[in-house]
């Protein structure tokens, strides 16, 4: 059985490279893919610049944005050892849109690595207010009503952003916040979001044997010597870096972090540590795929990628509650 989850994974791996060359070859217009890529990022041709300056990078932030929500969300079900949880759930996501729309709304000059900076604070503040809220040593379901309620006052905050836009240009910006939508990015936003996804992942990826222990509930974890706080912290820094550049650069995207752990936890045997990884690669190949999606989508305007995830998501939602109501382990 092993053996078929192995191959299920190799197989996921070997898709994702066809679903780039999908995405490549998506748009509303058609490009000579061979010529252009034998042309090279240099040339000045128009299926040159088409691919190497819209496409690709397109393409590349969905892979990472994905990974991102992946991870985060196979990180977060593994803390609160809740198959419901995702970023969202403990207003990560929230809180990174909310200091973005904050930006927009004063419509400050941003460059460099700053917008991503304060979406990460953003993020880390609204999980600080969810831990200060729950207080010390809270129970996962204490962790969960905490971060209902956080998340309830940061869309709350996000509304009143939304009806005091100082102008239509604004209140568009804030909603391109709230959609979640990958048009026009380019290179400048993979480079700001890469490192700090990174960062996130390697936050995760030390905490992994934490996860692992801690499957087996708190008191063993504490048994095995992850008594410490710093673990806990660990995991909750490389969600909010992960998850906090990708909402700076990409907006709010959801489902992806609940979804896709889901669907990888049986092929890794109920590892939380394997599932991370898992999780990061179908959550890259998820997001391509349902950006492909929104490219070949005919409209005077492009859908999306947030309603997307959506409509893919919900139904997946309401699905685990039925088997829940059967008594079927999730």
């Amino acid at each position: 059985m092993l053996v078929n989850r192995n191959v299920i994974l190799i197989l996921i791996a070997c898709v994702l490279p066809l679903a780039m060359l999908a995405a490549l070859s998506s748009g509303p217009v058609s490009i000579d893919l061979a010529a252009a890529l034998g042309d090279g990022w240099k040339s000045d041709s128009s299926d040159a610049v088409i691919l190497w300056q819209l496409r690709l990078p397109r393409a590349v932030l969905a892979i990472v944005v994905g990974a991102a929500l992946g991870l985060g969300g196979a990180a977060m079900q593994g803390m609160l050892r809740n198959p419901l949880a995702e970023p969202a759930l403990l207003g990560v996501s929230s809180g990174a849109a909310l200091a973005a729309i904050l930006v927009l709304y004063y419509g400050a000059a941003v460059s460099g690595y700053l917008l991503p900076v304060l979406a990460i604070v953003g993020a880390l503040l609204a999980v600080g207010s969810v831990w200060l809220l729950a207080g010390h040593g809270a129970s996962a379901s204490r962790l969960v009503l905490a971060g209902v309620a956080i998340n309830a006052f940061l869309s709350a905050l996000m509304a009143l952003a939304l009806n005091y836009a100082p102008s239509m240009f604004a209140m568009q910006e804030i909603v391109f916040w709230l959609l979640g939508s990958l048009a026009n990015r380019g290179w400048d936003q993979v480079l700001l979001a890469l490192p700090f996804v990174v960062l996130g992942a390697v936050f995760l990826f030390l905490s992994r044997n934490y996860l692992r222990a801690l499957s087996l509930g708190e008191a063993s974890a504490a048994s095995l010597g992850f008594s410490s706080r710093r673990y806990p912290l660990l995991v909750l820094f490389g969600i909010a870096f992960a998850v906090g550049a990708s909402v700076a650069v990409a907006g709010t995207i959801g489902f992806i972090g609940l979804v896709v752990p889901h669907l990888m936890r049986p092929l890794v045997g109920q590892d939380p540590g394997r599932l991370l990884w898992a999780s990061a690669l179908a959550g890259a190949l998820l997001l391509l795929l349902a950006d492909v999606l929104v490219l070949n989508t005919v409209g005077t305007q492009e859908l999306r990628i947030g309603a997307v995830t959506a409509f893919i998501g919900a139904p997946f939602f309401f699905w685990l509650i039925v088997r829940s109501r059967r008594g079927v382990n999730l």
